[in-house]
């Protein structure tokens, strides 16, 4: 799923007199972990409450929401305690918006604590452009290799010492968010 970017939901009132400014919206849920007016943080919260017990998913989130402090920082961590945050895959800057945002895909299955974070960079050294190199499918087969669906246990490494210019790296929770 892919939710709506931005940092803050915003409303405009109108009054008979004037127009009021945009206000910041934050949502307090009983089944959220934390009030945010970050969109993105919100959407995750979501997510994890209507996913069945063993339930899957992959959201595309810009960087902020892997290192924004905070209620981001307590949404990562309810996140990693509660959802196996398996895989992170790295995208090429502005393939879903516009040019400079950063993204990621976050795979989670929800019910198992997060030991290791697999993460395969696909932004350093790539570019593409919707004009002149748009990505395809085929762009991901390494990426598709490397994942190992339906048998995840038999995932490799190709990044190392020997080979710095490898994709795919194993990190452990702690490593990544410590």
């Amino acid at each position: 799923t892919n939710p709506p970017f931005g940092k803050k939901s915003s409303i405009t009132f109108t009054n008979e007199e004037e127009e009021q400014e945009e206000e910041d919206l934050v949502y307090n849920r009983q089944d959220f972990w934390t009030t945010s007016s970050n969109k993105q943080l919100n959407f995750i919260q979501h997510i994890n409450t209507i996913l069945k017990p063993t339930g899957k998913a992959a959201v595309v989130v810009p960087d902020n929401v892997l290192f924004e402090g905070g209620a981001g920082e307590i949404i990562r961590k309810k996140l990693l305690d509660t959802t196996d945050l398996h895989t992170i895959l790295r995208l090429p800057t502005g393939i879903f918006y516009a040019g400079g945002v950063k993204t990621n895909v976050l795979f989670f299955e929800k019910g198992k604590e997060t030991k290791d974070i697999w993460v395969y960079d696909y932004r350093t050294g790539i570019k593409h452009t919707m004009a002149t190199k748009p990505m395809t499918r085929a762009h991901l087969d390494d990426f598709v290799e490397c994942y190992c669906s339906g048998h995840m246990k038999d995932r490799k490494q190709t990044y190392s010492e020997e080979n710095p210019n490898g994709r795919w790296r194993k990190f452990t929770a702690e490593e990544v968010y410590s």
